[in-house]
């Protein structure tokens, strides 16, 4: 079902007088109501609007402890997350660290054989490499036994993380959440690079022994890291978010990370123009199939060395993770659409599992049934240590770190946000959990996510989708969650032409006529994943003449002269 967006109130629509019809209601339904607010969000300033980390609660205390160990020559340790935010933080930190001429070592932890977090197997290491200061990124404010383990051994620990603490904070020398109690920071979306990047600023602006030596402004060249993050980690694209992901962007197109480029070349994305688009469905799984297929470090190395053999290499090898993880993980899905076909009813929650399924992929498959059936999904699988482990997905509007907190003592240890999560259970709890989940979500009330009714921006002939048109709709980007790209609606369009695609023919393309005046004919429209995204309306689309598309505008970068094209949404 398609709707339209209710038009702006005339008042609204007066403040932003100085702004065509469609940029002004785009801005409105995105909050930005004066002319003031249009112009930062349309061009956001570095130096006006990236806040001073400062304001971050402990971030004082953070930034000196750190520039103390770098001016003593203090061994640190920089324990980052194994994924595409974690990796890219570790990134940060490694850069500056290695500009500032600190004493230091980058730690991942190997997904299958550590596990997600901050575990004392790692600690024992560092403790060995004679490491007394930790810190973490985008982990550990749920480790309490694994940071007093630090302690024990003589560290201190500095604490960067975006995940929701727990009732009790690890005994660390600093915690760095915003979502800890009594954070009055601006700003509090950040993601686990993000935080990462603004300890960096902060630890810049402390000062430290031979800083004089590092030029003002050069933590720029770092947001391509924590822009990367950003955007691939699916934080909220607002505020301060927002002046992360462009400015990022702005420099990935011009990065000399000599990583970044092979990584975009053997992925087919042009460095000159890489677009959020490009982050999240080309880079980002790259990089997270290192540590989902095999050692994370082969990412982490790609995007810090210098040598370009090296980057050669292991961009190569991560190409060949990716096709194993997509093969890997559309055998998961493929299996969990089996059982769900075979039951009669599908149930509020989807809880499934199979020993045989790798943790790491089931995040992915998750998401996928997520959308497709618009309610929670918990997969688990096992880890190479034997223990239970899965990744959930939100749906129709449900918060699982709430659900599973309902749901009591059915997990082991859990944690994540309001739309994924992550989890371990006792061997003899895979039996019950689902129903223990479905109980819990019987108990909660949640906000309908309104994935159901799709809402369009304007209606648009095939004849209106034009370049000046898709210049209006890019003034708004980076898209993302919080700044969702605009759809429009295409009423009962013809169709010239329906392909399928793709090496198991998975995508569509539909040819939709335009007027006898285009002289370039008609407009393409595109959906991956057809029929995962789309639904049954696959099954009769290449009998239909005629269907009404709801979709986004983009440009065809890899066809000659780059078109306009349609991204479907939804065929009815």
């Amino acid at each position: 079902m398609v709707a339209l967006h209710k038009p702006i109130d005339a008042d609204v629509r007066e403040r932003l007088s100085g702004y065509d019809d469609l940029t002004a209601s785009l801005l409105v339904r995105r909050g930005v109501e004066t002319a003031a607010d249009a112009a930062a969000f349309l061009s956001p300033s570095y130096d006006e609007h990236i806040h001073d980390p400062m304001l971050i609660k402990n971030m004082p205390k953070a930034a000196a402890r750190l520039a103390a160990a770098i001016t003593s020559g203090e061994r640190i340790g920089v324990w980052s997350d194994y994924d595409c935010d974690g990796i890219p933080g570790g990134v940060v930190l490694h850069d500056f660290l290695k500009k500032a001429g600190a004493n230091f070592t980058n730690y991942i932890p190997h997904r299958h054989e550590e596990g997600y977090g901050v575990n004392e197997m790692g600690i024992d290491k560092l403790a060995k490499d004679g490491v007394k200061l930790l810190i973490t990124v985008d982990s550990g404010i749920v480790d309490n036994d694994a940071v007093a383990h630090a302690n024990a051994l003589g560290m201190e620990v500095i604490i960067t993380d975006h995940h929701l603490p727990s009732e009790e904070l690890p005994p660390a020398f600093a915690v760095i959440d915003p979502k800890q109690e009594g954070e009055t920071a601006p700003f509090r979306d950040y993601c686990g690079a993000g935080l990462a990047w603004k300890l960096v600023c902060a630890t810049l602006a402390h000062g430290f022994k031979g800083r004089e030596a590092i030029p003002e402004g050069w933590e720029k060249w770092l947001l391509d890291m924590a822009g990367l993050a950003t955007i691939a980690d699916m934080v909220p694209l607002t505020g301060e978010n927002r002046v992360i992901a462009k400015y990022g962007l702005l420099v990935m197109r011009k990065s000399p990370r000599i990583g970044l480029q092979k990584l975009l070349k053997i992925a087919r994305v042009n460095q000159r123009f890489v677009s959020e688009d490009d982050v999240g469905f080309m880079v980002a799984p790259r990089v997270n199939a290192a540590s989902r297929m095999g050692d994370p470090r082969d990412a982490f190395t790609l995007l810090t060395t210098s040598d370009e053999s090296e980057a050669d290499r292991l961009a190569k090898d991560l190409e060949k993770a990716n096709r194993g993880r997509r093969s890997a993980a559309a055998a998961i899905t493929r299996a969990v659409h089996e059982r769900l076909h075979k039951r009669e009813s599908i149930p509020s929650v989807i809880a499934l599992g199979d020993p045989d399924w790798r943790p790491g992929l089931l995040g992915l498959v998750a998401n996928g049934i997520a959308e497709e059936y618009e309610r929670p999904v918990f997969l688990w699988g096992r880890e190479a240590t034997m223990k239970v482990k899965g990744s959930c997905r939100s749906g129709g509007g449900a918060h699982v770190v709430e659900l599973m907190q309902a749901a009591g003592d059915t997990f082991l240890e859990f944690g994540g946000h309001a739309k994924s999560g992550g989890f371990s259970l006792a061997e003899d709890a895979v039996f019950s959990f689902e129903e223990n989940l479905c109980r819990a979500y019987e108990t909660l009330s949640f906000a309908d996510d309104g994935n159901r009714f799709a809402l369009a921006d304007q209606e648009l002939t095939p004849e209106e989708a034009t370049p000046e048109l898709l210049q209006k709709v890019n003034r708004l980007a980076p898209y993302g969650m919080g700044n969702e790209k605009p759809v429009f609606l295409f009423r009962n369009v013809s169709l010239v032409k329906v392909e399928w695609f793709g090496k198991a023919n998975e995508h569509l393309k539909l040819k939709i006529a335009r007027g006898l005046s285009f002289d370039n004919g008609p407009i393409d429209a595109i959906a991956f994943y057809a029929k995962r995204e789309l639904g049954k309306v696959c099954e009769t689309i290449a009998d239909r003449s005629s269907a009404t598309v709801l979709g986004s505008l983009e440009r065809d970068q890899f066809s000659r002269g780059a078109p306009i094209r349609l991204r479907i949404v939804s065929i009815s």
